[in-house]
């Protein structure tokens, strides 16, 4: 059984190497040169041809769904109703529709299935509760008073790319052991830098803060990376080691709530994540690329920034079809990450906090991962990131979050009335 499961895994993991979601759909640098041209008036040129003539697809979408389609029935045929069965059909499944979203570049049909795969501003975190659009508002307000200012810590001086490269290498290495990171400059990135399921890239010519090289330790060190790493050591189970759009929104979740834990995030970092969840809601909505871009420049945003913001929510689509939900991942999986702790620890389930780093998993799965890990077809993480190495001081964080959520806070404002005025 153990080897047909190794078979039918690498054979999944072989299936979705050509399909690149974020390369298939960006927007290239004359499309926004093109954009300010013409005075930010006119809506940019992407439709379905730009997608199929700039952005060709690297596999041939109707023999792939083949093969997905052929590993369907032998996963079904060879392991029945097991655990590993319904984690490896449910990817099987994902992967099918993600075929069909890129087949539906550039029209209104690639928002709906954005939507299924990724969630909608209208999902609510559980029934009868907020929306993700509603969250977005909550943060907004959450965030309202806390401007920049002299109690800020100072960011200190900025590291050129080479040094900072020797710093996360340095850092990394301490935490993967070596050899197993790549840290690296590379001159063709267009941000100041970019991260893979086993590198971290730097521009060259990019300058880095000491609150930069953290955040990219954490959030991409320590969750993205790692989680890679952890899933490609499964022996077993190596599909571990490659995403879907349902695991996106536990890995984002987690990197959220790592960059918290460690007090590395800044509400600035917070903000564009809620800005975000609006500018999506927007979209949803039926708001144009232009509107959505018009909305951040009024904002406070350079237009830059308004730029890069809005290609965000409107790439693989069109300006004028809907946006890419993407990154409702961050909000959402940071609750649910949050919660399944929160949850976890009052059930007695505190071991199951660090399978969370096993691999590219979702929340949801994490029943049928701790029988998998029961029955020896899924080790524990190998690497586990130093902020949930303690579980004892994990649990107690917990613990205690479990006790506040209990506390009416508005009944503790008028308590602590007078300290606050």
């Amino acid at each position: 059984m153990r080897q047909q499961i190794r078979a039918l895994s690498d054979r999944l993991v072989t299936l979705q190497q050509p399909i690149r979601i974020l390369d298939a759909i960006g927007w290239g640098d004359d499309v926004a040169a093109a954009f300010f041209e013409r005075g930010q008036r006119a809506q940019p040129d992407i439709d379905a041809d730009y997608y199929r003539t700039r952005k060709p697809l690297r596999f041939e979408p109707a023999q792939q769904r083949g093969g997905f389609e052929t590993l369907r029935s032998d996963v079904s045929t060879q392991l029945g109703e097991s655990p590993v069965a319904t984690l490896l059909l449910g990817r099987i499944n994902e992967y099918l529709r993600v075929i069909d979203l890129l087949e539906a570049r550039g029209t209104p049909e690639f928002a709906t299935i954005s939507a299924e795969l990724y969630g909608a501003p209208t999902d609510e975190l559980h029934p009868g509760g907020p929306t993700l659009a509603e969250l977005g508002t909550l943060m907004t307000d959450s965030l309202a008073n806390i401007d920049s200012g002299a109690w800020e810590s100072p960011e200190g001086n900025l590291l050129d790319a080479h040094t900072s490269v020797d710093i996360l290498k340095a850092r990394l290495e301490g935490v993967c052991g070596t050899e197993q990171v790549r840290v690296m400059i590379d001159d063709g990135i267009v941000a100041d830098a970019a991260a893979g399921g086993d590198y971290i890239k730097l521009r060259a010519d990019a300058q880095f803060s000491e609150r930069d090289l953290r955040i990219l330790e954490v959030h991409e060190g320590w969750v993205h990376v790692v989680t890679t790493l952890n899933g490609r050591s499964q022996p077993w189970c190596t599909f571990l080691g490659k995403g879907t759009p349902s695991t996106t929104a536990t890995q984002e979740g987690l990197a959220v709530f790592t960059e918290i834990t460690t007090l590395s995030s800044t509400p600035d970092r917070l903000r564009k994540v809620t800005r975000r969840v609006t500018a999506i809601a927007m979209a949803y909505d039926g708001a144009t690329f232009l509107d959505v871009y018009r909305w951040f420049v009024g904002g406070g945003m350079t237009e830059s920034d308004a730029w890069s913001s809005s290609v965000r929510v409107f790439r693989g689509s069109g300006p004028a079809y809907g946006p890419f939900t993407k990154d409702l991942s961050y909000s959402r999986g940071f609750l649910e990450v949050y919660d399944f702790m929160r949850l976890a620890v009052r059930r007695g389930h505190v071991d199951r906090l660090p399978l969370l780093f096993g691999g590219k998993l979702a929340v949801r799965e994490m029943g049928a991962v701790a029988e998998l890990v029961s029955d020896g077809l899924v080790i524990g993480p190998p690497i586990v990131p130093p902020h949930v190495s303690d579980l004892n001081a994990l649990a107690s964080w917990m613990a205690y979050s479990n006790l506040l959520n209990r506390i009416d806070l508005s009944q503790m404002e008028l308590h602590l009335q007078s300290a606050l005025e």
